[in-house]
């Protein structure tokens, strides 16, 4: 199971919000790519890196920052936040980000389709959550689709990975949230990571504890940041 530490970036800087509130952030740094590199060099195998002011606005604004992480760093970029048109996918992807991620835009099956038969794997969705009710447009609306439904649908279009993010637990420290994890995972015949209220060793091994049905990765942010977690320990553990 790969352990892919978050970097959230606002303003420039790097941030965690209270389940995904954009007036509720804490700054951990002034230097995003100083994070990055960091992260590398303690053992992470991927960086999870979210344009929050382009989920906000509907348009990245951070590139020219990601450009420059994929370019100083030697592992897997997947970078998500704001990206809603075609056009855009081709500019992050040229830019050396190996993994992009779709939150609003997975609701336009029609868009889904296209990207998948274009750029295949390279494409990741990334489905917010809330008490069942699926989120968009950096995070303030509640779509009508359930999980399920979303979920069957996305797969038949060519969708092989799938990030699940409980809102009510990102960036809380509550832990992860098991029995909805488990339940997603049945229903999900594609690779799942899995993010939101990672804060303890114990919650890592609970995940690889689930097994062949377990995820195949899990993003892990305020925890590393307030050092509750040991970046390296988890590495540890995901690897078994």
């Amino acid at each position: 199971m790969l352990i892919i530490p978050a970097i959230d970036l606002k303003e420039g800087r790097c941030v965690r919000l209270w389940q995904g509130e954009e007036d509720k952030e804490t700054v951990y740094s002034e230097d995003p790519l100083a994070i990055a590199k960091m992260w590398v060099e303690k053992g992470a195998q991927r960086l999870h890196v979210v344009d929050l002011d382009g989920a906000f606005r509907g348009k990245p604004v951070h590139l020219e920052i990601v450009e420059e992480i994929a370019r100083e760093v030697d592992v897997p970029i997947e970078f998500g936040g704001g990206i809603r048109e075609k056009a855009i996918l081709d500019d992050v992807f040229t830019r050396g980000v190996d993994y992009a991620i779709l939150g609003t835009r997975a609701l336009s099956f029609d868009f889904v389709r296209d990207v998948c038969l274009k750029f295949k794997d390279k494409i990741i969705i990334s489905i917010d959550t809330r008490q069942d009710k699926v989120l968009a447009h950096g995070w303030k609306k509640e779509s009508s689709l359930k999980v399920e439904g979303l979920v069957k649908g996305l797969v038949g279009l060519g969708v092989k990975t799938i990030i699940f993010t409980d809102i009510t637990r990102d960036g809380t420290l509550r832990g992860v949230n098991i029995k909805l994890i488990q339940e997603f995972l049945e229903s999900a015949n594609v690779k799942v990571i899995i993010a939101g209220g990672v804060s303890s060793l114990a919650d890592i091994r609970k995940l690889t504890q689930l097994g062949a049905r377990g995820p195949a990765g899990v993003i892990i942010g305020k925890a590393l940041y307030d050092e509750r977690i040991k970046l390296e320990e988890a590495v540890a553990i995901g690897a078994q």
